[in-house]
């Protein structure tokens, strides 16, 4: 049987992922067959596995830190808000319909649970060590006679679980007790330990707060993790944009990107290697008064597509880009952002809201109709014919993954930037994305395949073309996406190791007498 160790926050966004990641890294560090579990995860920002099934995002970083290829056993339940108090429903990697939240938490996550356990029951047979994710809190009264991803999971493998509380927003100590005294009695016998996380400064002060907490609560304070700046490690939830917003006036930026922050982005994790760049500012935009005048305009993925163009028609949006893009800014849709470019998105099924069909930007010739079934793959393109602000863009080999619902049709003979050559580990010849030049003015292009821009040499030529067009100078390649995410995770991994009493940890996993 598996050794597992679960960690719960008193909140969302304390920390759990990280540290779960951290575990994830220091345990394959020491030899171990690890594997980062998490039951039930909320979050717009998913992942194809290579059988062509869809998870959360933060488990295949947990995954990648524990030297796994990602799969759905890791998160065999996907909810993805689609609006209205609604999700998406995704059962061990298929969607299988929307739901609304008294539908999902009165009448299925209970049924759902088979799944976890199952997921769960083939884990423990093929690894020696389960670190396992929560969700929000674990004391939610309303939520808990159906929560399946907190203390239901910590019973069923009567797993030890390690409390997380986030210092840096204040009322720490308040949110631990909290916590534990809105707990069963069983369910507290579980916590074995406690976790304060993101501090910063002298941690010495902190002295008086560990002793009133393991006084107060009986449960040892294993350590306190300092916040980490620019941890370089993917977010699964868009709450984590507000930290990334960065001024598109940043003087010692080279580069000014774009990326418009609808209410239902998903996968924005698609321009994170962009925003790693040195000589990028990258940013989010959500009002017309923050695009600024920036190099490039990016429209992301949606959960919500004709919601999310309506949105951008109705605040201004779409009326301030159509005149960048007039004025030569070149735009780029992925995904979502794709199917907003073209002339017109029709949704007869309601598959994704309410409307039958809305017209679309229409900078480009074709057209999208939403179906019931979801494209899920990997797939691996060339780039055959891309002409980018006056350059010829190369790349063979592009590695990324497709999730949309809905097939384009085209009009006319146009120009295909890409030419998928492997889906789901079978060669194909499919003619993929779309770029036209506007007028002799500005560039639009779309594609549905998402990391396109994870390709170090592709990237590069992309920026390189926009820094010829305000005469600056070609750069070398200055990241590699893979080496920078391995140093993230080794760096992640060595601040936890240095803050947490790891022999503490091992006797609460039952490693030590």
């Amino acid at each position: 049987m598996a050794n597992s160790i679960m960690l719960m926050g008193t909140s969302s966004h304390v920390g759990k992922s990280i540290i779960t990641t951290a575990l994830c890294r220091i345990f394959h560090q020491e030899g171990r067959k690890v594997v980062p579990f998490k039951a039930q995860n909320m979050a717009l920002n998913s992942y194809v596995t290579k059988d062509g099934k869809e998870m959360g995002r933060a488990q295949v970083a947990q995954a990648e830190a524990a030297g796994l290829e990602p799969m759905v056993d890791m998160n065999p339940v996907l909810l993805k808000p689609t609006g209205n108090s609604c999700s998406q429903v995704v059962l061990n990697g298929k969607a299988i319909g929307n739901m609304s939240a008294r539908e999902y938490h009165k009448g299925y996550s209970l049924k759902a649970f088979g799944a976890v356990t199952e997921a769960l029951e083939r884990l423990q047979k093929n690894f020696d060590t389960l670190v396992i994710e929560g969700a929000g809190s674990p004391a939610e009264v309303n939520l808990k006679a159906n929560d399946i991803v907190n203390m239901r999971v910590a019973k069923h493998l009567n797993a030890p679980v390690l409390l997380i509380a986030d210092i840096d927003r204040g009322g720490a100590l308040a949110s631990l007790v909290g916590t534990l005294e809105l707990l069963d009695e069983d369910e507290r016998a579980l916590v074995k330990g406690l976790i304060i996380n993101k501090f910063r400064g002298d941690v010495t002060l902190l002295t008086p707060a560990v002793d009133f907490l393991e006084q107060k609560t009986g449960k040892p304070v294993l350590g306190i993790v300092p916040h980490i700046e620019d941890m370089g490690i993917d977010d699964e939830d868009s709450v984590s944009l507000d930290d990334k917003v960065v001024e598109q006036d940043q003087p010692q930026a080279d580069l000014h990107i774009a990326v418009i922050q609808t209410p239902k982005i998903s996968n924005f994790t698609d321009f994170d290697s962009l925003a790693a760049e040195p000589d990028v500012s990258l940013y989010y935009v959500k009002r017309v008064e923050d695009l600024g005048e920036p190099d490039l305009i990016l429209l992301p993925g949606s959960k919500n597509t004709t919601e999310d163009l309506l949105h951008l028609r109705e605040c201004g949006l779409e009326e301030v880009i159509r005149e960048k893009v007039a004025g030569g800014t070149p735009l780029w849709g992925i995904c979502g952002g794709y199917q907003m470019l073209g002339q017109k998105i029709a949704d007869p099924l309601h598959t994704e809201s309410a409307n039958d069909e809305v017209a679309g930007l229409g900078y480009l010739p074709m057209e999208t109709t939403f179906a019931a079934e979801k494209l899920t793959s990997q797939v691996q393109a060339d780039c055959v014919q891309l002409n980018f602000l006056g350059r010829e863009i190369t790349g063979k080999g592009l590695y990324g993954y497709e999730i949309h619902t809905g097939e384009t049709k085209f009009d006319g003979a146009p120009a295909h930037p890409f030419q998928i050559i492997d889906r789901s580990n079978e060669s194909v010849n499919i003619a993929e994305g779309l770029t036209c030049q506007i007028d002799g003015q500005g560039q639009v292009t779309g594609t549905y395949i998402h990391g396109i821009f994870d390709h170090d040499d592709f990237r590069r030529q992309i920026l390189n073309a926009l820094r010829a067009r305000k005469g600056l100078g070609d750069l070398p390649i200055q990241r590699s996406v893979r080496q920078e995410k391995e140093r993230a995770y080794n760096r992640l991994a060595s601040v936890v190791r240095a803050s947490l009493d790891m022999e503490k940890l091992a006797e609460i996993m039952g490693e030590r007498p």
